[in-house]
């Protein structure tokens, strides 16, 4: 009877884990006391006693634990006679020491338990958070690009859709060399959002056109002078990694979109300097500021300062003591070697 009780309250462990390993040592001192020889009764403590551990609550299971081997002990050597069966010896100190040891053992492995438990739920939520850190960071790099796609790409359109609508009348042949202007822009915005918006296929699948980078700096160049836009560009783009040149062509790109939005300059100076791995890409306009926010707006600026701190990099950007704009970019690289 005191093996089915015993038994039956182990289906109990996992939502009740301390009565159930107070009721499982209980059953098994009274069946100690009952005088019936040692058996499969311990091994319903040992159960309750892991499931307790394992689920948290480690100080119910040793005390649970060292009621029984306290009751043990009084059973063995002392209250022995008084209970069954009759003209029972005391037990062996021995044995007592066989009984410490069960307890330890199942103690230990119940600990070691818990301690891979904790283990494996620590890493786990590690995993789900870099599996969220990694969303978060891709959808912040999606953001940049598409930020800087669509502002340099929409500002030439703006600006040559004001030159064509003001020359409509007067000068036909500009005004359809702004259209044409707007319609290689925008041809040209729609292929870097479907470039972007590639990346969001399957993970792993590689890239099906080449990253932009300072070898398209000339036509940056030639978009800025058809939104009426001089750029005077001193130094050559150095051999980068793909990444490095990303942010540099893109830092450059929203630079040169912002002097063309926010000053009312019409010329601006592109200085290239790379040595020592470190690349340094500086933006300068005479100004002065068309607007409150002078140098570009915060989400452009934020987005510059991001890329560079993804390198390691820092951006300054803020009016020059002599008027206008500057923007400097210095972006840690070693340039590679040619082949």
């Amino acid at each position: 009877m005191l093996l089915l009780v015993a038994s039956g309250l182990l289906l109990w462990r996992q939502r009740y884990p301390v009565p159930v390993v107070f009721g499982t040592a209980a059953a098994a001192m009274v069946y100690l006391g009952a005088g019936y020889p040692y058996g499969p009764v311990f091994l319903t403590v040992a159960l309750a006693c892991f499931s307790a551990v394992v689920t948290g609550h480690r100080r119910a299971a040793w005390t649970a634990l060292g009621m029984l081997w306290a009751g043990h002990v009084l059973v063995a050597h002392w209250l022995y006679q008084w209970l069954p069966p009759s003209r029972d010896a005391a037990a062996d100190w021995g044995q007592e020491l066989a009984t410490a040891a069960w307890v330890v053992a199942i103690v230990a492995v119940s600990e070691l338990a818990r301690t891979r438990r904790e283990q494996w739920a620590r890493e786990r939520a590690e995993r789900a958070q870099a599996a969220r850190r990694r969303a978060d960071e891709e959808r912040l790099r999606i953001a940049r690009e598409l930020h800087d796609v669509l502002a340099h790409s929409l500002s030439v359109i703006n600006v040559q859709a004001g030159v064509g609508l003001a020359l409509l009348d007067s000068d036909p042949e500009q005004a359809r060399t702004a259209l044409t202007t707007i319609k290689s822009a925008s041809k040209e915005a729609l292929g870097d959002v479907r470039q972007v918006l590639g990346t969001l296929r399957t993970p792993g699948d590689a890239p099906r056109a080449p990253v932009p980078g300072l070898d398209r700096l000339p036509e940056l160049v030639e978009q800025a002078a058809r939104a009426g836009l001089t750029v005077e560009v001193d130094g050559e783009p150095p051999n980068l990694p793909p990444g490095t040149d990303l942010a540099a062509f893109r830092i450059l790109q929203e630079a040169l979109t912002n002097v063309v939005r926010h000053s009312g300059s019409r010329h601006a100076r592109v200085r290239l300097d790379h040595g020592d791995g470190t690349l340094r890409l500086r933006v300068d306009d005479d100004g002065p500021a068309t607007g409150t926010d002078a140098g570009g707006s915060g989400n452009g600026l934020a987005g510059m300062r991001e890329r560079a701190a993804a390198l390691g990099g820092t951006i300054e950007a803020g009016p020059r003591p002599d008027g206008g704009f500057r923007v400097l970019a210095v972006l840690p690289s070693r340039v590679k070697e040619d082949r």
